[in-house]
């Protein structure tokens, strides 16, 4: 293992020399791929489906207690997106690391990539950063699994194929304190006519409340997997959302993943 070095700053709290490597060689890397030869045209990405925090950050000074709430991963979405990797025989891109340390759904730069404060929860070790610790958060956990996903879709271009681009995510029921009214959500940006068949789908269940490009929209300020990886290339693309309490179970997994399959897979009919 090695070791880790640290610096004192701001009212002497404990700060990650960036000189010396991020992770330590225990830890996993910051990305992983399951599936890898799937033969779908789905491309699975799933942001945030880790609350793992890099040894050498102490936790980001936070609580458990707030290191396993929505502010630190999607809760659910790993177990999801590995039934949906499985169902739909499609590759899938999953993050090692939590979304406070380094938001891999956010493009560089803007405060919600390193996020200072989420929700209402200081963050206190992302306050105060040097531009060597935030850049080596990008080099080590933003770059490689951006990059990752990259070189797949190039090489599935290459071969004249054109995949489906999907985010697997999850959001809280309340949020700031006010109800959210939907089960779940479709958002999506150029690519509205894939966006409406996935609603249509899911919509076909009376029981469910589904929101069109809610809890949240697409923006080129404020996501990167969508704008980046299917917009700019002229692919079809969207992340799906589901209510983070529903598919916090196995039971609530299975559920959500029988019903999304039944939904990608009539996208693909008529999209494909």
């Amino acid at each position: 293992m090695t070791s880790t070095k640290v610096i004192m700053r701001s009212g002497n709290r404990l700060r990650h020399d960036p000189s010396q490597p991020l992770l330590a060689i225990d830890e996993p890397p910051s990305y992983a791929v399951i599936n890898p030869d799937g033969a779908s045209p789905y491309l699975l990405l799933c942001e945030h489906a880790s609350n793992r925090i890099p040894r050498a950050l102490g936790e980001l000074g936070l609580p458990e207690a707030e290191r396993q709430r929505h502010i630190a991963w999607d809760i659910g979405v790993s177990a999801l997106s590995q039934h949906l990797s499985r169902a739909l025989d499609a590759p899938l891109f999953m993050t090692n690391y939590s979304r406070l340390v380094i938001d891999c759904n956010r493009p560089l730069g803007v405060p919600s990539a390193i996020p200072e404060m989420s929700e209402t929860t200081e963050i206190p070790g992302n306050l105060d950063l040097t531009d060597a610790e935030r850049q080596q958060r990008v080099d080590t956990l933003f770059t490689p699994f951006a990059d990752a996903v990259a070189r797949r879709l190039d090489h599935l271009q290459e071969e004249g194929k054109r995949p489906f681009v999907v985010g697997v995510h999850s959001f809280t029921p309340v949020y700031f304190g006010k109800q959210r009214p939907w089960h779940a959500g479709i958002l999506y940006g150029e690519a509205a006519g894939f966006g409406q068949t996935l609603i249509r789908e899911l919509q076909s269940e009376a029981a469910l409340t589904i929101g069109d490009n809610e809890p949240y929209n697409i923006h080129p300020d404020e996501d990167y997997t969508v704008p980046v990886h299917a917009d700019d290339r002229g692919l079809p693309g969207a992340l799906i959302e589901v209510r983070h309490d529903l598919i916090d179970t196995f039971s609530g997994v299975s559920e959500w993943g029988e019903r999304l399959t039944r939904c990608f897979e009539a996208a693909l009919k008529e999209h494909g």
